[in-house]
C-alpha cells in the first residue's frame, strides 16, 4: 500500500543540511551542496544558500530545488510589500503557502536570516525561531544542530562560520544525504 503524504507536514525533507546560527553576536548560514534522486547523488555542488533583500537576508533551503525556487521568489515579494521586516513577510508568506492551492503542495523548507533574526518557514504554517539560535532543516539538519549546539557550549571562542563549518562537517559523516561541499554565508 502506497503510503500518502500530508501536504501540510513538511518534515520529511531529505538530501540536504541546513545550518543557521547566531553566536557572540555573529550569524552564519550554511549549507552542503548534495541532491539527491532517489538514492543516487545527482549533483554534489548545488548551492542552497542566497542572499535576498538587497544582500540584508539569506535564505537556505532543504527540499525539491523547484519548489524552494517557487518560495523564495514568493518569500521576496512579501519583503518588499513588507519593507524587508523579516518576521512578517515569513509568517505572510506561510499563511499563503498552508492556504494556496499550488503553493500547499510545494515541498521544501526554507531558512531566513538577517542579523538579528533567524526562522523556519514550512508549509505546514510554522514560523518558528529557535531559542537557542541554532537553526537547521534537511535531512542532516538534527545531526547539524545537535553538533552545533555543543561547540556553542564547549568551544565558546570559535565564530559562528567555524562553528557552522564544523556541525555540517559532523552531519556530513552521518548522513548520506549531506556532503562535504559547503557553503557558508555571512552578514
Amino acid at each position: 500500500m502506497k503510503e500518502e503524504r500530508n501536504p501540510y507536514f513538511h518534515n520529511n525533507i531529505h538530501a540536504t543540511t541546513v545550518l543557521g546560527l547566531f553566536h557572540n553576536g555573529q550569524m552564519a548560514l550554511g549549507a552542503d551542496g548534495q541532491a539527491t534522486m532517489g538514492n543516487t547523488v545527482a549533483k554534489g555542488n548545488v548551492k542552497k544558500i542566497r542572499f535576498i533583500g538587497d544582500g540584508k537576508i539569506l535564505v537556505g533551503f532543504a527540499g525539491s530545488t523547484s519548489d524552494a525556487f517557487t518560495l523564495v521568489e514568493k518569500f521576496e515579494e512579501k519583503l518588499s510589500a513588507y519593507r524587508t521586516n523579516l518576521t512578517r513577510a515569513a509568517v505572510e508568506l506561510a499563511k499563503e503557502w498552508r492556504t494556496d492551492q499550488y503553493l500547499r503542495k510545494l515541498e521544501a523548507l526554507l531558512v531566513v536570516m538577517d542579523k538579528e533574526t533567524g526562522l523556519v518557514i514550512s508549509g505546514d504554517g510554522n514560523v518558528l525561531s529557535p531559542d537557542e539560535g541554532v537553526l537547521a532543516i534537511g535531512s542532516g539538519g538534527e545531526y547539524a544542530r545537535s553538533a552545533a549546539l555543543a561547540l556553542k557550549k564547549h568551544a565558546p571562542q570559535l565564530s559562528a562560520e567555524e562553528i557552522v563549518r564544523e556541525a555540517l562537517t559532523i552531519a556530513a559523516d552521518i548522513c548520506i544525504y549531506t556532503n562535504h561541499n559547503f557553503v557558508i554565508e555571512s552578514l
